[in-house]
C-alpha cells in the first residue's frame, strides 16, 4: 500500500460562518506520517474588514493583510501542495469548510480526504478533560509562542499528530476515520476507496449499478460523496441489499437541490430501479376533479384519469388506486365539514348518513345554502389543486458560481430545467436553456413543497 501524505492545515478567518466570512491566514504542514516534509504559510487579504474581536484573538489586523495576496493568488499553491494528501485539521469541518467555500467562490470544486485530530485524539488519548487544541498543547507540554496564528497552530497539531501515530493501532484508527468506517476489503468488487473519495461533495443525483451495468438505485443528495459513504455503512436490510448488488457508481451534479429532486423523481420512474420501491409508481390512473352540480353545489368526483376526463375537467389530485381516491375524499369531507354524498362517498336517495346523525349541515337535502357550503368546498379545492395558476421560472444556484439553474413552470405544470449564465440573461435565454421534460405525477408536488420550504431561490414570472 502506498504511503499516505498528510496536509495538516490551520486557518484564521474573519468569523465562524464559511458562507459569509473569509480566510485571513493559512498554513500547510506537509507530513509523511513520520516527519514534516514541507511547510507553507501566508496571510490572505480577505477583501473585507476584520472585526475587532477577531483581531484581539489572532493579532491579525486590516493593516497586516492590506497588501497580502488574495485567496485566488495562492489557490494554485494550495491545490498542488495538498494534491493526493489527506486534509488534516483540528476540527476539520471548520478548516475544510472554509477552504472549500473559498474555492467554490472561484468556481472550483475542492475535494480531499479528511481527518480530524479532535476525533483521533479522543480515541488515542481517552479520559482527558478536553480535546481543544489549547488544552492538548498544555497537556503534552508543546512549546508554541504564537497561539491563534495559522503556522503555530498547524505545527502544534502536527506534533500531536506525530504522538498519535507512534502507535500502529492509532494509524489504523486514522484510516478508519478517513474512510468513514468502511473497510476496503468489504467493498463490492469494482467499488474502491479511491472511487468513493473521488465522488463530488456537491448536490446532485447518483446512480448505483450492478455487475451488468443496470441501475439498481437512484438517489439525490446535497453531498453526493457523503450520502454514498452512508449507503456503504448502512447496516439495515435495505443497506445490505444495496451493498450486495452494487458494482459501480455514476452521478450527475445539479448544483440546485430542486433540480436534483426533480431529476431523481424522473429517473426513478424512467429506470424503475429495484431498490427504489417506494418511488417506483409511474402511473396515477385515478384522479379527483371538482364540478358544480345543477343546484350550484361544488362537488368532487373520483374517476379514472383518462384523456376524455382531462379534456373536460382539471384533475386536482392523482392516485394510483381508486380506493385511495375515495378514502381521501371521505377523510377530507369530515375535515372540511362537507357532505359525504356530495363528496362521492354515498350513492343513496335522500340525505347522507351523517345528516341523519346530525353531523352534516344538510347540503344533501337542501338544508344548507349553496353559498355557505361552497365557501368550505372552495377552500378544499384551492388546497387540492396541485396545478399552478401562473407561469414562472425558479432560479437557483447552478453547478458553478457564474451559472444559475432555471426551472420552468408553464401551463400549470413543471416543464423542465436548464442552466444559464445569468449576467444579462433574458426570459428568452431562460426559455431556450430549458430542457423540456415530461412531468411525472409527483413533479408538481415536488415543486410546490420546495416553494413552501423557504429555501433561497428567486421567482421570475413569465
Amino acid at each position: 500500500m502506498a504511503q499516505k501524505k498528510y496536509a495538516i492545515i490551520d486557518i484564521e478567518t474573519t468569523g465562524g460562518a464559511a458562507a459569509r466570512e473569509k480566510i485571513t491566514e493559512i498554513a500547510i504542514v506537509l507530513h509523511d506520517g513520520t516527519k514534516i516534509i514541507e511547510t507553507f504559510e501566508t496571510l490572505i487579504n480577505p477583501e473585507r474588514s476584520i472585526p475587532l474581536y477577531i483581531t484581539q484573538i489572532t493579532g491579525i489586523s486590516d493593516t497586516m493583510v492590506a497588501h497580502a495576496p488574495k485567496f485566488y493568488e495562492v489557490a494554485k499553491k494550495i491545490v498542488t501542495m495538498t494534491e493526493g494528501a489527506v486534509f488534516v485539521a483540528h476540527n476539520v469541518r471548520f478548516d475544510y469548510g472554509f477552504v472549500q467555500e473559498e474555492f467554490r467562490r472561484l468556481g472550483y470544486t475542492y475535494t480531499r480526504q479528511q481527518l480530524c485530530t479532535v476525533k483521533l485524539s479522543r480515541q488515542a488519548f481517552p479520559g482527558l478533560r478536553s480535546y481543544a487544541l489549547g488544552n492538548l498543547i498544555e497537556h503534552f507540554g508543546i512549546h508554541t509562542t504564537d497561539r491563534h496564528r495559522a503556522l503555530a497552530d498547524a505545527l502544534a497539531t502536527a506534533e500531536i499528530f506525530e504522538k498519535i501515530f507512534l502507535k500502529e493501532q492509532n494509524r489504523e484508527t486514522a484510516t478508519a476515520l478517513i474512510n468513514k468506517g468502511i473497510k476496503e476489503n468489504k467493498l463490492p468488487e469494482g467499488v474502491t476507496m479511491d472511487k468513493l473519495h473521488a465522488l463530488p461533495e456537491t448536490c446532485g443525483v447518483y446512480y448505483i449499478h450492478n455487475t451488468e451495468g443496470d441501475v439498481i438505485y437512484v438517489g439525490k443528495s446535497i453531498n453526493i460523496q457523503k450520502r454514498i459513504f452512508e449507503h456503504f455503512t448502512d447496516k439495515t436490510p435495505k443497506g445490505d441489499k444495496f451493498q450486495a448488488l452494487a458494482a459501480d457508481i455514476s452521478y450527475e451534479e445539479t448544483g440546485s437541490e430542486l433540480v436534483a429532486l426533480l431529476l431523481e423523481d424522473f429517473e426513478i420512474k424512467r429506470l424503475k430501479p429495484p431498490v427504489n420501491k417506494a418511488q417506483r409508481r409511474t402511473l396515477f390512473p385515478y384522479g379527483i376533479y371538482a364540478f358544480t352540480d345543477a343546484k350550484g353545489y361544488l362537488r368532487f368526483h373520483a374517476v379514472k384519469n383518462v384523456a376524455e376526463i382531462r379534456k373536460k375537467h382539471e384533475i386536482l389530485q392523482e392516485f394510483s388506486k381508486l380506493n385511495e381516491a375515495k378514502s381521501f375524499l371521505k377523510a377530507v369531507a369530515k375535515r372540511f365539514e362537507l357532505c359525504e354524498k356530495l363528496m362521492d362517498a354515498h350513492d343513496t336517495e335522500g340525505g347522507c348518513f351523517y345528516h341523519q346523525i346530525g353531523q352534516c349541515h344538510g347540503a344533501c337535502v337542501g338544508a344548507e345554502s349553496v353559498e355557505s357550503y361552497n365557501e368550505r368546498a372552495n377552500d378544499l379545492r384551492s388546497r387540492l389543486n396541485n396545478n399552478f395558476e401562473e407561469d414562472f421560472f425558479i432560479i437557483e444556484n447552478g453547478k458553478s458560481v457564474d451559472e444559475k439553474a432555471v426551472v420552468l413552470v408553464q401551463d400549470g405544470h413543471f416543464r423542465g430545467y436548464g442552466y444559464v449564465n445569468t449576467e444579462g440573461a433574458t426570459v428568452e435565454d431562460f426559455l431556450e436553456a430549458v430542457k423540456k421534460m415530461k412531468p411525472t405525477g409527483d413533479s408538481n408536488r415536488i415543486v410546490r413543497q420546495y416553494l413552501n420550504s423557504g429555501k433561497g431561490f428567486k421567482i421570475i414570472k413569465l
